[in-house]
């Protein structure tokens, strides 16, 4: 993959197969959250637009609660890692958005960089054992499960949608834009 631009994001290959070319476009994504938080202190990661209570912590914190379901908790069907396993889900289905405000920049990039580590690694496993078409073991209630192609469209589907409100975000706090 080729850096682009002075952010250092990957391109996706222009050419690749499917699992070359849907690693790329998550990478990207993943790149594009990485440089939208890059820099700013607790308080640009706890600052919020309009009404929102929306902040750009709280999107790595959620994001890093995210790949761990997916990657680990979905696709291989383990229990959830810490921080997630000790929260009351159904008191608060926001609690990764919400706490994220109790924590430090640096535990916020850590947790979100270790779970992406982890996610790469997983989906790594999964390729080498049945590939995209691999399913999922947790399933839905009626018994489907999703296979790794879907997972990772999800995954790649979740970053984009935060990443255009990470753009707002990152504007609100010290003008940086681009796309």
């Amino acid at each position: 993959m080729i850096n682009s631009g002075e952010e250092g994001r990957p391109e996706p290959p222009l050419a690749g197969d499917e699992t070359v070319t849907l690693l790329g476009f998550l990478d990207y994504q993943r790149a594009t959250l990485g440089w939208k938080c890059a820099g700013l202190d607790a308080a640009g990661l706890r600052a919020t637009v309009a009404a929102s209570s929306m902040t750009l912590g709280g999107m790595l914190k959620h994001l890093a609660y995210v790949e761990d379901d997916w990657c680990s908790r979905w696709l291989y069907g383990r229990d959830r890692l810490p921080p997630w396993d000790t929260v009351d889900w159904k008191a608060d289905p926001d609690w990764d958005w919400h706490s994220a405000a109790e924590d430090t920049p640096e535990q916020l990039h850590a947790l979100w960089q270790d779970a992406v580590a982890r996610s790469r690694s997983l989906v790594a496993e999964a390729l080498a054992d049945g590939g995209l078409e691999r399913p999922a073991r947790r399933t839905w209630p009626d018994g489907r499960a999703p296979g790794l192609r879907w997972i990772l469209f999800h995954l790649i589907e979740e970053y984009a949608r935060h990443n255009g409100h990470a753009d707002l975000l990152r504007e609100s706090v010290d003008g940086l834009t681009g796309e």
